[in-house]
């Protein structure tokens, strides 16, 4: 081997780093994760720019602060993910399927930001000048504070940035961009970790906003080592079925603002818009009169949101019956029917159960329990719920309906959207005992629910 490189292996999971190959990684106990990587020592490869100067520790109590404002986008739903708008200083990470809209989005953004008077600049490693140009376009007009440059070798991508000063970077992708000092291919460990590190240092040193774009795995994670995801501040993904015409942005990680919170965008031939309530949207389309199909209310942040829930049970003809959901938790739904099986004696052992959340939104709140139960009874008995019927709450496994939070944030969502009645715990009595122009319906356990009128 050549003098000054060496063989390590990482895991492409976690990160962990170690001088030979392991079956299961010690850090995140994963198997089958380890990749071999050739390194160049420091001493052979890119000399350090930091400063060797030593820093003295500082009291706590003598460290100054103010709360900085924050950049907004003028795109409300991103604004709301990450917290209020952009911080300067912040690195962000935004994944997502390929084709999924990405690049679209922080094009708005770039647009948004460049009117607002701040310069911005957006490097692609994957698209032609005329490409991004042409994809512009469709967006609408942009100014001389958007600047495009075509690159992946990080040495020019830092000069180019450093040299421009601009408030705002989009790095499109990250695994696009390559180190001359690292022997292995774009998009391998060694490369992402150290292009990462790069644009980390240069968003601290200059005090800008870097968005850097990731291409996911077919798991639907981040592809490249986990290591990625723990060294940004924020975390967005893009989910949704490219082929459905809305997209729902979440944050998983944000050092700046809540995870909790979802942004739902509508893909049109202009771009991404803004779906204002998605409540109505979901609902959009919904068959009044089919056995199987009740509306819940999550909550995702400070939104409540009201979905359909549809379930379809029918005789197997197999020795097996099938069970199958889309956008909720499978052993949660299996979970549910034994519950139904053991307190309501359903017999649904030699039935198919299908379950599916309306929309192709995933959602794993418990307070979708009750619905996804009322769903399967409605289904397994050919009767229809009433259309304008709202179910709220979690589901024990001695079949005891319990609470949720913000049950009255969800009461007043589906009030404000014309149902009529609510089926809840009965636990949440003293919370909602003063709502008023709407049925609610208390229920102590599933046991209950096969007598309610609705």
């Amino acid at each position: 081997m050549a003098k000054g490189k060496q063989t390590v292996f990482f895991c492409n999971s976690c990160g962990y780093e170690s001088t030979k190959w392991m079956g299961q990684c010690p850090g995140c106990k994963e198997w089958n994760t380890f990749v071999e990587e050739k390194v160049i020592s420091t001493s052979q490869g890119k000399k350090s720019s930091a400063s060797k100067d030593t820093v003295a520790p500082t009291p706590i109590n003598e460290v100054s602060f103010e709360e900085e404002d924050r950049i907004t986008t003028n795109i409300n739903e991103l604004d709301r993910v990450l917290g209020g708008g952009l911080v300067a200083g912040s690195l962000t990470l935004v994944g997502g399927d390929p084709g999924i809209g990405k690049s679209t989005l922080l094009l708005q953004v770039c647009k948004n930001l460049s009117f607002q008077g701040r310069k911005v600049l957006y490097i692609s490693g994957e698209e032609s000048l005329k490409q991004i140009k042409l994809r512009a376009l469709r967006i609408g007009d942009f100014n001389e504070n958007m600047l495009l440059l075509c690159e992946t070798l990080l040495s020019n991508v830092e000069e180019n940035i450093r040299k421009n000063n601009p408030e705002v970077v989009v790095i499109d992708s990250i695994q696009t961009m390559y180190e001359e000092s690292i022997s292995s291919a774009p998009g391998s460990v060694s490369q992402v970790r150290e292009a990462t590190a790069l644009f980390l240092r240069l968003a601290k040193d200059m005090n800008i906003s870097i968005f850097i774009v990731g291409h996911v795995t077919k798991e639907g994670t981040v592809a490249g080592p986990r290591v990625l995801e723990h060294m940004v501040d924020t975390v967005l993904y893009f989910e949704g079925d490219r082929h459905l015409s809305y997209r729902v942005l979440r944050g998983v990680k944000n050092r700046f603002g809540s995870t909790n919170e979802i942004g739902v965008f509508r893909m049109e031939e202009a771009g991404l818009t803004e779906v204002l309530n998605p409540s109505e949207y979901m609902l959009s389309g919904r068959v009044q009169d089919a056995a199987g199909s009740v509306v819940v209310c999550s909550i995702e942040g400070t939104r409540p949101m009201l979905l359909e829930i549809q379930a379809l049970v029918c005789q197997s003809n197999f020795g097996i019956p099938r069970r199958q959901t889309i956008g909720t938790d499978f052993n949660r739904v299996n979970l549910l029917m034994a519950v139904l099986e053991k307190r309501l004696g359903l017999s649904m052992g030699n039935f198919d159960a299908y379950v599916n959340v309306a929309g192709g939104i995933k959602v794993n709140e418990p307070a979708l329990d009750l619905g996804i139960c009322l769903a399967i009874i409605s289904s397994f008995k050919n009767r229809q719920i009433n259309p304008k019927a709202v179910a709220i709450g979690e589901v024990g496994l001695s079949g005891e309906v319990r609470a949720v939070s913000m049950i009255e944030t969800r009461v007043i969502e589906a009030k404000k959207l014309g149902f009529d009645i609510c089926i809840v715990p009965k636990v949440c009595f003293n919370e909602l005992k003063n709502i008023k122009d709407i049925k609610i319906l208390y229920v102590n356990n599933v046991q209950e629910i096969s007598s309610l009128d609705i």
